[in-house]
């Protein structure tokens, strides 16, 4: 009694000191507090440099938000590869399972559909503006980053609005913030007064107070997207440019003193109605400067690529070029994916095929990632760099590589390991792609199988076929092997009982 008469005391002296007791009920959240649930993934991704088998299970959380048609918006990288997905709402005691039903790991985008609707009959979807902020708005970032299992909410502004790179080759919008945000907060949304202007995603490694979040603009692309059940991608154009701003470079060109722009480099593509050395002016009714941006109203510059989005029509996007001193407007065909000779997995697991000691498997981002120094010293001279951005010679080609050290047989003896050669040849047949590389090892009818591949230096290796055959199934075995290849794959090597 004596130490509760002392507190009261103090809190008549003290205003802003008072008893827990008297703080009265504590109010309902708010609605963008309501809107946002933490996610949590059980992430089971792929063993490249094994990929007859999936990464220990990982566990992952992030945050998210719920957006109309009763789903939850967060980002692809925080459900990429999960094999369950659970949604809990702030200051819930229960999780909720999850599945995703769209994903696009390029922008970094997914969205969640829940197995009980009736959440959302209690936790409506957060209002997104319409335009862009201003920099140096105050920005709200809400999410569940590491640190606590509560809410967090920081405040800070809009630093900066940049059209740049997300995951190669995609590009789009971003606004960078000074609100603290950390590992756990991607997927949430940022807040301008008690409106969505986009969903943290990433980081500056190494910085302090420097966030990215997804503006509005490319979660309304994505949504609009995905309405149909399916991801298409953002249309881009690829062609290499370089500036005008050397003066030389304008005066090879013969170029009036008004004309300003990008000079055409190398097009994209065999069917490009541009030519190097062509210099963009417009695209659409809007001028392109010497550095290649455009004024987005009084106070924002932007890469010019930005109005492919908006622009496009029918595959097409309107352009004004110089070409020889003379003006002139072309209809550029432009598309949503860019094969390249080493993608990114995108989300799939690598096919395989393994035959004796030997696996084979095809080329990905993911792989160059994660190879040790064994398999980099295959790789030098390899067109695993040296073709690492061209796009396929002829529509199925592929990199067809060793991604594993020689499964442990006496048939490889005194060969090094080919782990990270890209084979070039297969008893002396060019290799188009891998599903061509088991039709070889299917169909081969010498004794010897003769593998080459394309590196500085290294050797050939050659088995004898029957023994190959043979030793196979015992490699499956004694490695824990399921399954001597991907279902595609084993459908093409059983093709051979038919012949």
């Amino acid at each position: 009694m004596l130490l509760r008469s002392c507190l009261l005391l103090l809190a008549a002296l003290l205003p802003g000191l008072a008893p827990a007791q008297s703080a009265g009920p504590a109010s309902a959240p708010g609605v963008v507090e309501t809107s946002v649930v933490k996610i949590f993934s059980t992430i089971r991704a792929p063993d490249v440099a094994r990929p007859w088998a999936k990464a220990s299970p990982a566990e992952a959380t992030g945050s998210g938000v719920v957006v109309e048609g009763k789903l939850i918006l967060t980002n692809a990288h925080v459900v990429l590869y999960a094999s369950q997905v659970q949604v809990q709402a702030h200051q819930a005691g229960d999780k909720l399972s999850a599945t995703v039903v769209a994903i696009a790991p390029g922008i970094d985008l997914a969205l969640l559909k829940l197995d009980d609707e009736s959440f959302f009959d209690r936790h409506p979807p957060l209002a997104r503006l319409a335009a862009l902020p201003d920099v140096k708005d105050a920005v709200m970032a809400y999410g569940f980053p590491t640190g606590g299992s509560n809410l967090s909410i920081t405040k800070g502004i809009v630093s900066r609005i940049e059209f740049t790179s997300y995951n190669f080759p995609v590009s789009g919008l971003r606004i960078q913030i000074d609100a603290a945000i950390n590992p756990g907060n991607s997927g949430g949304p940022a807040v301008v007064g008690d409106k969505m202007i986009g969903l943290a995603f990433s980081t500056l490694g190494g910085a302090q107070n420097i966030g990215y979040i997804i503006p509005n603009e490319e979660i309304e692309l994505f949504l609009k997207d995905v309405a149909d059940g399916r991801y298409d991608g953002k249309p881009a154009m690829h062609d290499e440019l370089q500036t005008l701003e050397n003066p030389a470079l304008r005066a090879s060109l013969k170029l009036d003193k008004g004309v300003a722009g990008m000079v055409v480099h190398e097009p994209f593509g065999k069917e490009s109605p541009l030519k190097a050395w062509d210099v963009i002016t417009r695209i659409g009714d809007t001028p392109v400067d010497d550095q290649g941006m455009i004024q987005l109203g009084p106070n924002l510059r932007v890469r010019f690529q930005y109005l492919v989005q908006k622009l496009v029509r029918d595959g097409k996007l309107p352009l004004s070029i110089v070409r020889g001193g003379k003006a002139m407007t072309v209809a550029l065909p432009v598309g949503t994916t860019r094969r390249v000779m080493v993608p990114d997995l995108q989300g799939a697991y690598p096919p395989y095929f393994i035959f004796g000691p030997v696996v084979f498997s095809t080329a990905s981002q993911q792989l160059l990632a994660t190879s040790g120094r064994g398999a980099m010293a295959n790789m030098f001279g390899s067109p695993l760099f040296t073709r690492m951005l061209d796009s396929p010679a002829f529509p199925d080609e592929e990199l067809v590589v060793v991604p594993a050290p020689f499964l442990p047989h006496r048939l490889a003896k005194g060969y090094d390991s080919p782990q990270g050669a890209v084979v070039k040849t297969i008893s002396g047949v060019p290799v188009r792609n891998l599903r061509h590389a088991v039709e070889l090892l299917r169909d081969a009818r010498g004794e010897f199988t003769i593998i080459d591949f394309d590196r500085r230096g290294g050797e050939a290796i050659v088995f004898a076929r029957k023994e190959l055959e043979a030793a196979t199934e015992e490699l499956l075995t004694d490695n824990g092997i399921r399954a001597q290849g991907t279902p595609e794959l084993l459908k093409i090597w059983s093709a051979r009982s038919a012949k």
